[in-house]
């Protein structure tokens, strides 16, 4: 069976064959603190580095991470575990602006303070009242609970930067919208 898209307007319904092959690889976040972001995305939803590049001459870091499953194995040679990394999908990069940890009063929009702009990556999980536990366990900060506003059964919690993260349980989802 192949997949074909829900229409709406504005959809384009037979994309040419030149976007065959096109994979959404990752997106970027900016970070203050990279050790607090990386312990952060590794210990609370076990992503891991594929790979951490720097660029000296515009003092910044990017780090890829990427929550692996069975059988993800990257190359051991630096070129080609690179390769490997822009091959993949659903990674998310953490930039770094060298200096920033250092200034009290620096801080990344979140954008969802306004002028609103960027809203959130999300995070799927097996089981919805498990993570809420391994959160609050590890006293993380709420944007909003499963059980608070209108949508229940979704929750959004803060990361280090005050970016949002919504968190789902694919299959407490099928009402929604309905």
């Amino acid at each position: 069976m192949s997949f074909t898209t829900e229409t709406h307007p504005g959809v384009c319904a037979n994309p040419g064959l030149e976007s065959d092959g096109f994979v959404l690889n990752h997106s970027m976040l900016r970070v203050k603190d990279p050790a607090i972001s990386l312990d952060f995305y590794t210990r609370l939803f076990g992503m891991r580095v594929l790979r951490k590049l720097d660029f000296p001459e515009m003092k910044f870091s990017l780090y890829f991470l990427h929550r692996p499953t069975a059988g993800d194995s990257p190359p051991d040679d630096v070129g080609k575990r690179t390769a490997w990394t822009f091959s993949q999908r659903g990674i998310l990069e953490l930039t770094h602006n060298w200096g920033t940890e250092d200034d009290p009063e620096f801080s990344y929009h979140d954008g969802n303070a306004q002028p609103q702009g960027f809203g959130h990556i999300c995070f799927s999980v097996p089981d919805l009242d498990a993570a809420i536990n391994w959160f609050d366990a590890n006293e993380v900060a709420y944007v909003k609970r499963p059980e608070q506003g209108k949508m229940k059964d979704v929750a959004f919690i803060k990361d280090p930067d005050g970016y949002w993260i919504e968190i789902v349980e694919p299959a407490r989802l099928e009402k929604l919208g309905r």
